[in-house]
């Protein structure tokens, strides 16, 4: 049963959010298998793409919440095992693979028609990848509908500090 964290509706963004236990796994590299076929690398994607959309299911049930029909900004915080030879104080981060960009990928798929139609939907992300020290590994994810106030604000590059 997934840890749900809460869901907001304000009159400027509407949110989702909640916990996903399981192994992130990335999507998006894939190997030939002969006869110009490919499957995906990671041969944990199909249980960890099952959870995320199990994770998701459940929340949007508990909150009612309707899958979004416009834009989305989709954070991701994903919680990996640290390997049992490296230390805290030898790797802090996980700078190897697997890579973030393919676990966001991974994510945003396993989210389409559940959390929003689809995940073209997505105009922004923020992500982070950590090790598992302290809880399960897996994910938080948090999802904000995209009202017309934040799109401006973000378009505008304001938040970006750009010099003139």
């Amino acid at each position: 049963m997934p840890h749900l964290l809460k869901a907001r509706d304000t009159l400027e963004s509407v949110e989702i959010s909640f916990d996903v236990i399981g192994r992130p796994a990335p999507q998006g590299s894939k190997k030939s298998i002969g006869n110009n076929r490919f499957i995906e690398s990671s041969k944990f994607l199909p249980a960890w793409r099952a959870d995320v959309k199990s994770a998701a299911i459940h929340a949007t049930q508990v909150y009612g919440w309707q899958a979004v029909t416009g834009p989305v900004e989709l954070e991701i915080m994903f919680y990996l095992d640290r390997p049992s030879s490296i230390s805290r104080t030898a790797r802090p981060y996980p700078i190897v693979a697997p890579d973030l960009d393919k676990l966001i990928r991974g994510v945003g798929d396993s989210l389409t028609g559940v959390v929003y139609e689809d995940d073209a939907q997505v105009i922004r992300v923020l992500a982070w990848k950590t090790y598992a020290d302290t809880r399960p590994p897996g994910a938080f994810i948090r999802v904000n509908e995209l009202s017309q106030f934040d799109n401006e604000a973000f378009q505008s590059f304001d938040f970006l500090d750009l010099p003139d």
